[in-house]
């Protein structure tokens, strides 16, 4: 079999640090290890509710896709564009293309969207995923959520994320409970589905304790909340305990994750949960919501879980953490022992290769 040329297709800018466009560019590092060509393209414009300039840049794109060639769209490309690829998928000139939809968590489950939004996404998803030739999800969740939704008759492929290995942290390494101030860590863009607001309405509650924690993630894929977010920081008088760190490059992060005593993922909804590993990978625990993919993506016994969207819960997890060594030890004995069962990224790499049915050279 003849290699395919293959373009891989993500939303705005490729080099962003979110869990998916990490999750694409490590695909895409595998496929060029493997002997394929891969052409990266970063669609111009808003997404995943289209404006003229993301319609324009998927049509540009798709007409110097070679009649052969094999198309890989990342799901938030391509979900809101439905009635275009619709257009491209019955033009006879590209009836020997293969597309392949990668779907990460369907758009329609993203926070602070309008009903009616939520069911054009759904539609136009659906139609989108119904003219792939095959669909990739990175989480056994997501591959549930799509059938019993209604977006595909039957299971897609599942490739879990990989983690990329990394040192203990300073206190995973120590193996000790915190004595004096904690430091907690969020890392996950300022949007409403990661829960900061929850995470703060809890904070709130606690600050009877020593503590500060470090919000790592983008400020700019939500402005308004953001700015909303900052504001109920102050409201709350908790300017001096939350550090919003802006999005890092990876040596920053590592400093981040090294210095952390827990790390908190408030968030409502996950296709995954990559920091989740992350974490785990450093031998940090994490208290976790039961928000998608999460309920399953966090190990038993290596941090803690509650019921997304719950502050209270969350308050009251986070203080038994703060009065209880023991419990903090047991997390991170859990933690520690739960890094040898994590995949890395080339293994990650090898199955989406094999999932596309080609072969790794």
């Amino acid at each position: 079999m003849t290699k395919p040329a293959i373009t891989f297709i993500v939303p705005g800018d490729p080099n962003q640090r979110t869990g998916g466009y990490l999750y694409d560019a490590r695909m895409v590092d595998a496929l060029k290890l493997g002997g394929y060509e891969v052409d990266v393209v970063g669609l111009a414009g808003c997404f995943p509710v289209p404006d003229d300039a993301a319609i324009q840049a998927m049509h540009t794109t798709l007409m110097g896709v070679p009649s052969d060639g094999w198309v890989i769209f990342d799901g938030l490309a391509m979900g809101g564009l439905g009635d275009v690829l619709s257009q491209w998928r019955r033009a006879p000139a590209i009836a020997s293309q293969r597309w392949i939809g990668l779907v990460h968590h369907p758009l329609a489950d993203e926070q602070g969207v309008s009903d009616e939004t939520k069911a054009w996404l759904f539609s136009q998803e659906q139609r989108s995923l119904s003219l792939c030739d095959q669909v990739i999800v990175t989480s056994d969740f997501t591959a549930e959520r799509l059938v019993s939704a209604g977006y595909l008759a039957s299971r897609p492929a599942v490739v879990n994320p990989g983690v990329r290995p990394a040192p203990l942290a300073k206190r995973a390494h120590s193996g000790q409970a915190v004595k004096g101030r904690a430091v907690l860590l969020c890392v996950a863009s300022l949007t409403p589905r990661k829960g900061h607001m929850v995470l703060l309405q809890a904070l709130a509650n606690l600050k009877d304790h020593d503590w500060i924690c470090q919000w790592v993630g983008s400020p700019t894929r939500d402005p308004a909340h953001a700015s909303t977010l900052t504001q109920t920081i102050h409201t709350l008088g908790l300017g001096e305990r939350i550090a919003c760190l802006g999005e890092l490059d990876e040596r920053g992060l590592d400093d981040c994750y090294h210095e952390a005593d827990l790390c908190v993922l408030p968030s409502h909804y996950e296709g995954y949960g990559m920091v989740v590993t992350e974490a785990l990978a450093r031998g940090l625990p994490m208290i976790t919501t039961d928000g998608g993919a999460l309920k399953d993506t966090l190990p038993a016994g290596a941090g803690g879980q509650v019921p997304a969207g719950d502050a209270t819960g969350l308050a009251s997890m986070l203080r038994t953490w703060f009065e209880n060594p023991g419990e903090q030890q047991a997390w991170l004995r859990a933690a520690r022992q739960s890094r040898a069962g994590l995949n890395d990224w080339s293994q990650a790499g090898v199955k989406f290769i094999e999932a596309l049915g080609l072969a790794y050279t």
